[in-house]
Order: C-alpha cells, then structure tokens, then sequence
C-alpha cells in the first residue's frame, strides 16, 4: 500500500458508544454525524481491522467534521489505538494507546466541513496494532482544552484512516 491511501473509513452509523461522555447521534440536510459537546469532552468508538495491504509507515486519523454554528475557534481532537492482539488482549477492558492531538479551526461557514489530521508513527502510538489485527480507535473532542475555544457542538461527518 503507498503512503496516503485509504486504510479504512469510519460514518456515524459505525459509532460504539463509551458507556459515559458519548457524542451524539444527529443528522444535518440528511446526514448522519455526532455531536461533540463544547463544555464535556465527548468520544466516539470505532472498530476495524487492519488491513492486510499495510506496509507499516504509521498512520494519519483524519476527523471530517463541520460546526453546529460557529464560523470561529478551534476545536482540539484526539485520538487512541487499542489492540485486539490473539489471545493476548482482554476486550473486557480497555487498553488505548496514548492520545494523538490536533487543532483544528473551525469554517468560516457554518456547515462547511474541515478536515482535521492526526499523525501516528507504527508500533506504540498504534498501540502496535498488527497487520489483520482487530483493533478500536476512539476519537474525542478535548473540550477542556486551552486550544478548544469554538463555541457549540462539533459535528463529525466521517474519520478516515490513511497510511502515512
């Protein structure tokens, strides 16, 4: 696989939920997306498998999403690994990497959409997810942070993996 192809994509519809601090399900002119609150750092789940054509060069998280109705301020994404290695690895409990970050400023319009990347090198920073390995990537929006300053929910449209 080449630098910059698509590993695997992620819609709203593949959300798996944490049990607390979850974005929500929304839709905008008919698209499904997720809402991520300003004020309570909020995450999404997805599941995948990596596949087989990675050649190992890291990979990019790239956060598709819009703002509910800011057209100012940056909202500070986040993003984690965790390995579902053959009888090694228990699913009955979480193991994510280190968070992977990334500011991104919001459209200038209302609805349009921003991409956000977040880069991660191969091995630890994926939490060394193996080739046809199971794994989870949850990706939140730290609304803590001193760098996420947009007003109102952000709204994911779609996260794209791509070989780095």
């Amino acid at each position: 696989m080449a630098s910059g192809d698509t590993l695997i994509t992620f819609t709203p519809h593949s959300n798996e939920p944490p049990a607390t601090n979850y974005a929500t399900l929304d839709t905008r002119n008919g698209h499904m997306v997720l809402d991520f609150d300003d004020t309570t750092a909020e995450s999404a789940i997805f599941s995948g498998v990596l596949p087989r054509n990675y050649s190992g060069g890291g990979i990019t998280a790239t956060v598709i999403w819009l703002a509910t109705t800011a057209v100012a301020g940056n909202v500070k994404w986040t993003a984690q690994f965790d390995r579902h290695q053959s009888g090694v690895d228990d699913v009955d409990s979480d193991s994510f990497a280190t968070a992977g970050m990334a500011a991104g400023t919001a459209p200038a319009t209302s609805g349009a959409s921003q991409y956000t990347a977040i880069a991660f090198t191969d091995g630890a920073a994926i939490d060394s997810v193996a080739i046809g390995e199971s794994f989870r990537v949850k990706v939140s929006r730290n609304a803590a942070d001193v760098e996420d300053d947009m007003v109102g929910d952000a709204e994911i449209l779609a996260v794209e993996l791509r070989e780095t």
